[in-house]
């Protein structure tokens, strides 16, 4: 079946994302709500990757689904159906789903940027504002979870943009890392096409490291507590990419030939300590109850 006919449920399942399990601690109504937004982020996203669609194709087709989460309009389509309600349901802006739109389009012909502050405008729509939508979906209260979700979204995608290095300039010709850090560690466009893995690109990466590093502690200190057991599928999430953050230096950045990724055993150990922490958390507030 074509993904643009599949429901968000099926969407979900067939990606096999940690989210499925990061997700079971939330009430099934916001459940669902979380796999119809992330069946949302995940259709734009390959629109704007299609190898099948020319560049005009793939424009056109976001340039729809933009126009519909702008006015609201539910067009009949088992995905957009379920997200464009979602704004008035949890009273988040409109705007927020059309920058991740935006975000993502921006792929199609964007493949460089100059500056970090370049990069951080990229990652904040397709990374920081998929943080704010699913917080307010999560149910947080507090005006520091937003910070936290803008901060640790920043912190997700320099990551993802780290670990994909290779994978990206082999299948795309894309180069996230910032041109005049390249220049600053005298690593060429051409080398990191190429795969050439020598000592300057280490050094690039080991400043890359620095920064996504700092950005996770950073993160780490707005988590509100008040908000913490509705953020707990970020915290799964962000301490998966922490982790494979950390290997990424322990293995000095393998990443032009390969794709660095957890084991399953440990990705599993991760979320079962989350959801036994959330139902601990939950059986004590029941004995702390009055009677």
């Amino acid at each position: 079946m074509s993904e643009s006919l599949m429901s968000s449920a099926q969407i979900a399942r067939r990606a096999k994302s940690n989210l499925a399990l990061a997700l079971t601690c939330l009430p099934e109504e916001r459940r669902n709500d979380m796999i119809s937004f992330y069946a949302f982020c995940r259709v734009v996203d390959d629109i704007a990757d299609s190898t099948q669609l020319s560049e005009a194709e793939k424009e056109h087709e976001l340039a729809h689904w933009k126009q519909c989460v702008d006015d609201g309009h539910a067009p009949g389509h088992p995905v957009l159906d379920e997200v464009v309600i979602l704004p008035r349901k949890y009273g988040f802006p409109r705007a927020w789903l059309a920058e991740i739109i935006d975000g993502v389009a921006s792929d199609i012909t964007h493949v460089r940027y100059e500056t970090y502050e370049e990069l951080l405008t990229y990652c904040y729509k397709v990374a920081s504002v998929v943080g704010l939508v699913s917080a307010e979906i999560f149910g947080c209260t507090q005006p520091r979870s937003r910070d936290y979700a803008i901060q640790l979204g920043y912190a997700l995608q320099l990551t993802n943009i780290m670990r994909d290095v290779g994978q990206d300039a082999r299948e795309t010709g894309r180069i996230y890392l910032p041109l005049e850090e390249l220049r600053r560690f005298g690593v060429t466009e051409q080398e990191i096409l190429e795969g050439r893995h020598n000592q300057r690109f280490i050094q690039l990466m080991e400043f890359q490291y620095q920064r996504a590093n700092e950005l996770f502690r950073q993160a780490a200190l707005l988590l509100p507590k008040e908000d913490r057991e509705c953020l707990l599928p970020a915290e799964m999430m962000g301490q998966i990419y922490f982790e494979i953050l950390q290997k990424l230096k322990r293995t000095r950045y393998p990443v032009l030939d390969r794709r660095c990724r957890l084991h399953p055993l440990r990705k599993l150990w991760i979320l079962t300590r989350y959801l036994s922490r959330a139902w601990l958390t939950r059986q004590l507030k029941r004995w702390k109850r009055p009677q």
